[in-house]
């Protein structure tokens, strides 16, 4: 399988690192090297991390379970700068090399500025991120210099336009937000196109969001006849030109299986899938969720510590499917504190939200919802 953007990179589907198997809040290291054995025997290649994710156990684990396995030449690895792990210029070298060090790697393949929006950008800009990736890549310690993003069209051009050196864009693409007015996810596609940088896809089944979907909606794609829930959104970021690789975050072999599945001879949606798509996205539309894709960089900064994706995710499940286990899953969730009414509304979860929800105003939501009873 060849990639045809970047010889080195195998295939256009990646391993999205923020979602590995757990055991007792660790990484479950023996199913995690089972799913990388999987992966790479299937002739895949691409593995995408970051210093915060999983609470900073994402890139040790890829150390220890993929690094210290395959010779270095055999998989790209793909790494970030993060914005809340440097405040000044002089901070971002040595956790550049911190992370190296953590990873078991004298290089990476990609260092991607994360999580670029119009705040963010400013920021980077101050510090000279920027010039301190593209010298990296001058020193040979970084081979592609890109960035992730998570904002409106025109910032995206904005950036594009000032360092016209970035060689890839990592946005956020699925079919539920391919015309959405917050996340633009068509119109940043178009500023790549645009720009002729190669796209590289996060989110695309949104978190899980796009698996577990309404029984109407349902029925559309079990009318098909054809793959998984997962499939159809994965193939449909996969279909366009211009993406290089589609992320997906897995967490077990049973995900890894059916990625697999219909990514090692990865066919485009035909025209009647796409119709399929696209009758599914205004059906879910429909039911008004909470567009949480489960980062959880919410939580990182929470005072309360509240588990504010998982009480979004018990919300829209309330929502889509009237579960009569949903109030269990909150007290689940909350029977260590950190419940929704326990938020005290200081915003920062706000700041470093990727899909700039109103966290504060939602979490009231959630509380109204489950916790009126009481």
């Amino acid at each position: 399988m060849e990639n045809k953007f970047f010889d080195k990179i195998k295939g256009n589907f990646g391993f999205g690192c923020m979602r590995f198997p757990m055991k007792d809040n660790e990484v479950d290291y023996e199913e995690t090297t089972r799913m990388i054995d999987s992966f790479m025997e299937n002739g895949f290649n691409y593995f995408d991390t970051a210093h915060p994710y999983i609470n900073e156990k994402s890139e040790p684990t890829l150390r220890e379970c993929l690094v210290k396995r395959y010779p270095r030449e055999d998989f790209v690895l793909v790494n970030k700068l993060t914005t809340y792990f440097f405040e000044k210029e002089e901070e971002i070298i040595p956790l550049f090399e911190k992370q190296l060090e953590i990873c078991g790697v004298d290089y990476f393949d990609f260092y991607l500025l994360h999580a670029q929006d119009a705040r963010l950008f400013a920021k980077y800009k101050k510090c000279r991120a920027y010039e301190h990736a593209f010298e990296f890549k001058k020193q040979g310690r970084v081979k592609h210099v890109g960035i992730s993003f998570h904002d409106k069209a025109e910032v995206l051009e904005q950036i594009l336009t000032e360092y016209p050196e970035i060689e890839v864009v990592q946005i956020q693409f699925n079919y539920l937000d391919y015309d959405d007015i917050g996340i633009e996810s068509k119109k940043c596609y178009e500023v790549c196109v645009k720009h002729g940088k190669p796209v590289i896809v996060m989110e695309p089944v949104k978190g899980g969001n796009l698996v577990n979907i309404p029984a109407e909606a349902q029925k559309i794609f079990d009318e098909l006849k054809g793959g998984s829930n997962a499939s159809y959104a994965i193939r449909f970021a996969a279909s366009f030109e211009q993406i290089m690789m589609v992320l997906s975050g897995m967490s077990n072999m049973e995900q890894m299986n059916d990625n697999i599945s219909y990514m090692k001879d990865f066919q485009p949606l035909s025209e009647e899938e796409f119709e399929a798509v696209f009758k599914v996205r205004d059906i879910i539309s429909a039911q008004g969720l909470i567009p949480c894709t489960g980062c959880k960089y919410c939580m990182d900064v929470c005072p309360q510590k509240i588990a504010i994706p998982d009480l979004f995710s018990d919300l829209n499940a309330k929502t889509i499917h009237n579960y009569w286990n949903s109030d269990c899953y909150y007290e689940i969730h909350t029977q260590n504190g950190g419940k929704a009414s326990d938020c005290v509304k200081c915003g920062k979860c706000e700041k470093i939200c990727p899909q700039h929800l109103k966290i504060r105003e939602l979490l009231a939501e959630v509380a109204e919802a489950f916790e009126k009873e009481e």
